[in-house]
Parts: structure tokens; C-alpha cells; sequence
């Protein structure tokens, strides 16, 4: 059983708040009945109709996206550039991504039509770890890397503790390579953190979200998540923070 705006909004009608709109207008019909009240829910076999049309109701998917360089984390792209829906010319179901990663950012992204699932996976107190390996310009001190671990103000304010380790670096190059793991989501968060202390990021990839990984995946590849994995994240996502 699920609410009945969740389902509406799931099926791309409306947005959830547009469906609570719908719903006390009395423009939603539950079995050829009104339905004013927003604590209904609806099972899979129920009847719903919007304003006189029926919902039709998806079936919820889960994928795991090696999104490559060069691709939009969106459905479509105005200027007609490659999206990470291209990835999924067989997929029925109206998939979109869970949040973004940028054009020039490779790495995990996941994708589904499960609106509800990725509201909490983006919500601002999900403390689901993401993973980025970084290619930077110059080498920075261990100073500079001390003032990220402990948080830096940007212009949208202090980011939250990381955990940042060296992977390697090329002195005769003047480039390093460094591990970061995060907890939030912010726009192009992990250039801004390594600008911030002098050191514009080259080459970036999202290796890891939480407990899932690449592993076995090449650049413009996905895979389906289990039952199980859906149902790590959402505990994941939800847990109480410490």
C-alpha cells in the first residue's frame, strides 16, 4: 500500500505537492470515487484517475550508471549533448538520475523512477558516503589538506568534515592524485573544496556511493540494483545521525 500522491507523483502526473493540490480539489478518483483526503492509500490493483485521465503505474527500477565523461546527468540536454538516459535505449520505465554528477565528472551514478527513494538518498540529512578519486594541479601541503579534513568555507557555506588520502603524486608533472570521501551533495562540491586551497582539480571520478562500487563496470555500462542493495540504501539514508 502506498499514498496516493506518492503514487500520482510517481507516475510523473504532478509532484507530490501539486498531487496533495489535486487531491483536496477533488480532482482524483480512486475507484470511480472522489478522494479529498491525503492519508488514503492505494494498492497496486486500485483504479486511480486525474482529472478524468488514468494513471498509468510504473514499476519501480533501480540501476548503477558508469556515467563517462562528456554525459549530462539529466534526461535531455537543449544542446543536444549526450545524457545518461542515452545509456538506457531498452528501459520502459522513465528513469532519471539521483542527483547529478557534472559534465566532466566520470563515475557511479545511480538512476531510477522511484521519486520518494531519491528524495531520500538527496535529502540533506542522508549521510550516505560518496567516494571521488581527484587529479590535481600542483601538490598541496599538508596544511592544505587539514583545513578540507576539518571543513572549508565556501560561498555556500562550511562543507563538513572529509576524509582525503594521497594516492600518489609526480613532482617532475606537478600533479597529484588524492582519494576524498564526503557525506554531502552540494554542486560541484569536490572542484570547489580543491580550488578553494589553490589546487584546480583535472580529472575527477565518483569510485564509490555508499557500499556500491564500479567494480566489473566499464565507462557508459550499468547494471540493475538487487532488492537488497535498494534496501541498504534506504536504511543508509535514513539512519539517525551520531
Amino acid at each position: 500500500m502506498e499514498r496516493l500522491q506518492k503514487v500520482i507523483a510517481h507516475a510523473g502526473i504532478a509532484s507530490r505537492r501539486k498531487a496533495e493540490e489535486l487531491i483536496k480539489e477533488g480532482k482524483v478518483r480512486v475507484n470511480d470515487k472522489v478522494v479529498k483526503e491525503l492519508g488514503v492509500k492505494v494498492n497496486p490493483n486500485d483504479k486511480i484517475e486525474v482529472e478524468g485521465i488514468p494513471v498509468e503505474r510504473e514499476k519501480p527500477v533501480y540501476f548503477l550508471l558508469y556515467k563517462p565523461r562528456g554525459v549530462i546527468s539529466s534526461v535531455s540536454d537543449d544542446k543536444g549533448r549526450k545524457v545518461a538516459t542515452d545509456f538506457f535505449p531498452y528501459i520502459e520505465e522513465r528513469i532519471y538520475p539521483v542527483g547529478r554528477l557534472d559534465y566532466d565528472t566520470s563515475g557511479l551514478l545511480l538512476m531510477t523512477n522511484d521519486g520518494e527513494f531519491a528524495n531520500v538518498l538527496m535529502h540533506p540529512a542522508s549521510e550516505v558516503e560518496k567516494v571521488y578519486v581527484a587529479k590535481l594541479k600542483g601538490i598541496p601541503s599538508r596544511e592544505a589538506i587539514k583545513s578540507l579534513e576539518r571543513g572549508i568555507k565556501l560561498e555556500d557555506g562550511k562543507t563538513a568534515p572529509a576524509r582525503i588520502k594521497l594516492l600518489s603524486m609526480e613532482r617532475t608533472k606537478n600533479t597529484s592524485i588524492f582519494e576524498i570521501s564526503i557525506y554531502e551533495g552540494r554542486n560541484r562540491q569536490v572542484r570547489r573544496m580543491f580550488e578553494a586551497i589553490g589546487h584546480p582539480v583535472m580529472k575527477l571520478k565518483r569510485e564509490r556511493y555508499g557500499f556500491l562500487n564500479l567494480h566489473g563496470l566499464s565507462a557508459g555500462e550499468a547494471r540493475e540494483l538487487t532488492p537488497h542493495e535498494v534496501k541498504q540504501l534506504r536504511v543508509m539514508a535514513t539512519k539517525p545521525k551520531k
